[in-house]
């Protein structure tokens, strides 16, 4: 008997508390929502790559607009052995800089090439 009485008092205190709409009790739609992730276009870096990149960035700052432009590729070179260095780790990207600029000259290019205000530029992305 009392739990006929008790019944009504405990659905009117469980409407109470309920949130509106239905609900899927195990989470189907959690995948949808919008989570917030760190940026991971590069994995962590080490300490010789970030020291590697604060000389890059002077070298780039600094010593480059006082001796001017220079390379024959797209990107530029010191952008190249950065982009590498943050993508591929300190040593195959400190490799791949210097194979690069082993071939920075103006030999004939048989690659992929832009073309920038009229000067042909070898084209070299980082993979």
């Amino acid at each position: 008997m009392p739990f006929k009485k008790l019944a009504p008092l405990l659905l009117f205190v469980n409407f109470l508390s309920a949130t509106p709409g239905y609900h899927e009790p195990w989470g189907k739609d959690t995948d949808l929502q919008i989570q917030e992730k760190k940026s991971t276009l590069y994995p962590p870096t080490s300490t010789a790559t970030k020291i590697a990149r604060q000389v890059i960035l002077f070298h780039q700052k600094v010593l480059s607009p006082i001796d001017g432009p220079r390379s024959h590729f797209k990107p530029c070179s010191s952008q190249y052995m950065k982009i590498a260095m943050m993508k591929h780790g300190f040593c195959k990207g400190f490799i791949m800089g210097c194979n690069r600029l082993l071939r920075e000259n103006k030999d004939p290019w048989v690659y992929r090439q832009i073309e920038v205000n009229g000067e042909l530029i070898k084209y070299d992305p980082p993979l």
